[in-house]
């Protein structure tokens, strides 16, 4: 497990499992939504975009968040361990909902300059809408596409507790793997 690509449906924690994971591993950690939004919220032209994740995953190890079928060809082709993170539909409205209200109340800044606002939230591409459009078709196809990638190891995590389990479960950098203890 040395290139992995952590993926969900907005809001499920992509990021912020995939920047544990790297830290526990000791590796580079390559966001797509960071390559995907210039300033303004403008996206990133289509040769620019697949330009950073093909070099991203040129190294030898690594973990990349994102959902964009755009350059799934590339991460996935390269990657040895697809992470799903399969939450339920409530659990993850709700992280959705909080997120955008602690982002826009915070003023977080999140790529190149970008945040989100009250307006933003509301607009046709708005997290919350981009759940409702996306959130069950994904989890419909998502077991057929990964099926697909021979070179993948599937990790379904269903839940926000299983998923911290699962991280707690990795071999930290720099520590030699434990033997299982006896029964």
């Amino acid at each position: 497990m040395r290139r992995i690509i952590v993926i969900g449906t907005t809001g499920s924690g992509k990021t912020t499992l995939a920047q544990a994971v790297a830290a526990r591993l000791g590796l580079p950690h390559g966001e797509q939504d960071s390559w995907n939004h210039l300033a303004g919220w403008q996206e990133a032209p289509l040769s620019q975009f697949r330009a950073a994740v093909e070099t991203f995953t040129a190294q030898p190890a690594w973990v990349m968040d994102g959902n964009y079928t755009k350059a799934r060809d590339i991460g996935w082709a390269r990657a040895d361990t697809l992470v799903w993170l399969d939450y339920p539909g409530q659990v993850v409205f709700w992280r959705v909902l909080s997120r955008t209200f602690r982002r826009v109340l915070g003023r977080q800044e999140l790529w190149n300059g970008n945040r989100e606002t009250w307006r933003g939230a509301v607009q046709a591409d708005a997290p919350l809408r981009w759940l409702f459009r996306t959130h069950w078709r994904r989890r419909r196809e998502t077991p057929g596409l990964a099926a697909s990638y021979s070179n993948l190891t599937l990790i379904r995590l269903r839940s926000p507790r299983e998923a911290q389990r699962w991280l707690q479960s990795l071999t930290p950098a720099g520590e030699s793997a434990r033997p299982p203890r006896p029964a």
